[in-house]
């Protein structure tokens, strides 16, 4: 079964630091999970690691690289527009871009998105408890 998930860009950046969204992406890397990525999402990533100081255009090449290559990973150009997150519709790209793909998860550490703890069939879980539901597998 191919475990598909949409990661927040809080647990994206927080895995450059090791912990728990670390493992996630190692767990991506082994091809045991498929990341599911928009425009939106990806657009959001870049910003993000621009404003912490990745200014190096190499650098950002070689990330979008990484994820053109499309190893164990889904993307998304069309997604439905949903207004689910109220108090932070920024957030609402996640869930689109997970709905969009059929992602069983949607792993963050952001208090609006794990405040809905589910959308249709998609759990929207902290690093630590997706890590725990996979080991229960």
């Amino acid at each position: 079964m191919i475990i598909k998930v949409v990661i927040d860009t809080n647990v994206f950046i927080s895995s450059f630091f090791g912990g728990n969204p670390r493992k996630i992406i190692d767990l991506w890397k082994t091809g045991e999970i498929y990341w599911c990525l928009s425009n939106a999402i990806i657009d959001e990533y870049i910003e993000v690691l621009r404003r912490m100081g990745l200014q190096n255009e190499d650098e950002i090449s070689e990330l979008l690289s990484l994820f053109a290559e499309g190893k164990f990973i889904l993307f998304t150009t069309k997604t439905p527009r949903l207004n689910v997150v109220d108090d932070d519709p920024d957030d609402n790209k996640f869930i689109e871009c997970a709905v969009a793909l059929k992602a069983q998860y949607i792993i963050t550490g952001d208090i609006h998105l794990k405040r809905i703890k589910k959308y249709m069939n998609i759990a929207i879980v902290s690093p630590k408890d997706f890590l725990k539901n996979i080991e229960a597998m």
